[in-house]
């Protein structure tokens, strides 16, 4: 796993010099979501505004093929066969995906939580509900002081998850937080967001390539 987890990361700082800081944080990034999907984990992802965009975002390239092929294996297109009407469709269009859950995306429960009870405790309540201990919660804030992301980071700690953090350079609230976390050379926000794409599309292909490469 570690050879091909700094291919990528020599990759990503080939083509963002500024993110060299970087290299050993991803690298220990991407052993722990590995680690955690080995032993039967998931991915929580949080975040606000771009931030909010760019978990669900990871959602979409863990859950489904991102840069290589996840097809199906015999065993189970062969219960497909006995199961559906149309195997083959399903067959062919069916891929094995990473577990990613991004917390941004349930609108009638952060509503009806937010409403009933406080805003910004709404992450946490889903970390409560969803977490195991086999889980990571991945917290994107270009800050890294977010309250809902900082309250969910407590919650996670409290119940035994890992915490990996994607902020910008300044001290935060999530560092002391956080299991691992991935400051990005920057403080402004825009360019944080920019840096913050490059290094999550590295860490997903690292994981796509460790459990579905050749």
């Amino acid at each position: 796993m570690k050879t091909t987890s700094m291919f990528f990361i020599k990759q990503l700082i080939e083509r963002y010099p500024t993110l060299f800081s970087c290299e050993k944080q991803i690298e220990i990034a991407i052993e722990l979501l590995v680690s955690s999907y080995k032993k039967g984990g998931k991915l929580l992802i949080c975040g606000n505004g771009g931030s909010a965009a760019d978990s669900e975002h990871i959602v979409g390239e863990l859950m489904k093929g991102f840069c290589l092929p996840r097809n199906i294996d015999d065993e189970l297109a062969g219960k497909l066969r006995t199961y559906s009407d149309n195997p083959e469709y399903l067959i062919d269009n069916l891929q094995y995906g990473l577990p990613a859950i991004s917390l941004v995306s349930h609108t009638a429960l952060s509503t009806a939580f937010a409403n009933d009870k406080a805003p910004d405790v709404c992450f946490a309540q889903e970390v409560l509900g969803y977490g195991k201990k086999e889980d990571v919660l991945f917290g994107i804030s270009t800050s890294g002081n977010s309250k809902n992301v900082v309250y969910a980071a407590q919650v996670a700690k409290a119940i035994g998850l890992k915490v990996l953090s994607l902020t910008g350079s300044k001290p935060a609230k999530l560092d002391n937080l956080s299991d691992v976390v991935i400051k990005v050379g920057s403080d402004i926000t825009f360019k944080i967001q920019e840096l913050h794409l490059p290094v999550y599309h590295a860490i997903c292909l690292a994981l796509e390539n460790e459990f579905f490469g050749a």
